[in-house]
């Protein structure tokens, strides 16, 4: 006889996949695995797109797409269309195999990082005696493969820019690859804590850790840090800087068009769903359901169900996206590579060295949990306060100093103070009444009159 409690053991095995059920797959079933995570990463970039457009529309007032398809849902196909059907260009200035290789190194990474995202738990599959995990593969350090794979995806961006011999793709390549290596750095350090917590880089054991409370509430400093790492390292607003307009024309794809500049905008998109996906597999408790829902309905976590809680938790941070895209202007430059190096990456250190602390004497029940409690508080107090901690300004840099004039017969660019730079805001602008413009009086013989009448501006224009 079976007792209740071993029921239930083998229960919790069959729901919660660990590494030894992974390389046992029938290789049809490794095929149809691989190309249900393509064509749902397409689709879901195709209703991304579309639900962009619809979301900031709604907060600026707009309708949005609303013709092709119902609810316009045919819009970001019909956009796919005619970027396939446009003249592809290829400059005469650029390295052409280069030139057609980067869009394909960018775009390959981002389907790649999905191998190891766990969707479900183990599974039976329809018509057939066989039971799989709702996973491709997974690996004893997959979040660091992750990172890895989503790394080499910036060389796509710096070979596109640097490759289409243009200056202001070179600009906007050389902006990316400084700004997404800074925030993987400090996207990388936020999820150290992760691992002290599960005792594992796998991303299926992570999941199963957090079977009783997400990580993204002990672990609330990580999670911020991560959340405002995965917007930089995808080059969303209000971080887009390597694609700024304003200055860059289109950033590193200014001089791309017709498919190849489809696949950087299709692996923008798919990275967004790669860190939300992440972001839900180690902070949010990946595919499990939201609190409450189990003690209502036990079988939230059984068959093919947590597909939705995952996709829900999913969409939840796309729509952070779409939110900060339709609510925040771009940020400086400087002000977002400083708050990356100089608050991120600091914080991030201490908070490691705090968890460590905190969990070696946890496990080793040396200290009471309200000590423990009373520490992270302080700690969190401290955090806040190095948020809003800034630098001392140079108030004697800042003050308007002469140009020093540039060689006769140069080109009219802008002159820089004396001093460099200024930091802060620009001096503000005040406009006076203009001066009285002497006018030309003539006699009637067309002789200069001996005494000209003072006219001013405002007079001249009243006639």
């Amino acid at each position: 006889m079976i007792s209740t409690s071993s029921i239930g053991v083998l229960l919790a095995d069959i729901d919660n996949p660990d590494l030894s059920d992974f390389g046992h797959d029938p290789w049809w079933l490794i095929i149809i695995k691989a190309v249900l995570i393509f064509v749902v990463l397409v689709l879901l970039t195709l209703f991304n797109i579309w639900w962009e457009r619809r979301v900031v529309a709604r907060m600026q007032h707009r309708i949005g797409p609303n013709v092709h398809g119902p609810f316009g849902l045919l819009q970001s196909l019909a956009d796919g269309v005619k970027l396939a059907l446009k003249e592809d260009i290829i400059p005469k200035a650029a390295d052409k195999w280069v030139f057609l290789l980067a869009p394909v190194i960018a775009t390959v990474p981002a389907f790649i990082t999905f191998a190891v995202i766990p969707f479900g738990p183990v599974v039976d599959v329809p018509f057939s005696d066989v039971t799989t995990p709702l996973q491709l593969t997974d690996l004893p350090v997959a979040v660091l493969f992750v990172m890895a794979v989503a790394a080499i995806g910036i060389y796509g961006i710096v070979l596109g820019g640097w490759s289409s011999g243009s200056t202001y793709s070179l600009l906007g390549g050389i902006r990316s690859s400084a700004q997404m290596i800074s925030y993987e750095v400090a996207m990388g350090l936020a999820l150290v804590a992760v691992f002290l917590y599960a005792g594992s880089l796998s991303t299926s054991e992570i999941v199963a850790a957090q079977d009783e409370l997400w990580f993204g509430l002990i672990l609330l400093p990580s999670f911020v840090i991560y959340t405002i790492s995965m917007v930089g390292e995808t080059n969303r607003a209000p971080f887009d800087l390597p694609e700024a307009e304003g200055e860059l024309v289109g950033g590193f794809h200014t001089e791309y068009s017709s498919l190849k500049f489809a696949l950087f905008f299709l692996a923008e998109y798919i990275n967004m769903a790669t860190v939300s996906a992440l972001a839900t597999t180690l902070f949010l408790g990946g595919w499990h359901a939201p609190w409450g829902i189990v003690n209502i309905w036990p079988g939230a976590n059984e068959g093919y169900w947590p597909l939705l809680w995952f996709f829900g938790k999913v969409f939840l941070f796309i729509f952070v996206f779409i939110w900060l895209r339709g609510s925040l202007p771009r940020l400086r430059y400087d002000q977002f590579m400083a708050f990356g190096w100089k608050r991120l990456i600091p914080i991030s250190l201490i908070w490691i060295v705090a968890v460590g602390t905190i969990r070696s004497i946890s496990l080793e029940g040396q200290i009471e949990r309200k000590y423990l409690l009373i520490g992270i508080g302080v700690l969190a107090v401290l955090f806040l306060a190095l948020f809003f901690v800034g630098e001392d300004e140079d108030k004697e840099g800042q003050e308007a100093e002469t140009p020093v004039p540039g060689p006769a017969g140069a080109f009219p660019v802008p002159l820089m103070p004396t001093g460099g730079a200024v930091r802060g805001a620009a001096a503000p602008l005040t406009f006076g009444r203009p001066e009285p413009v002497p006018a030309m009086v003539t006699s009637s013989v067309g002789e200069p009159a001996d005494e000209p009448d003072a006219v001013t501006t405002e007079e001249r224009i009243d006639g």
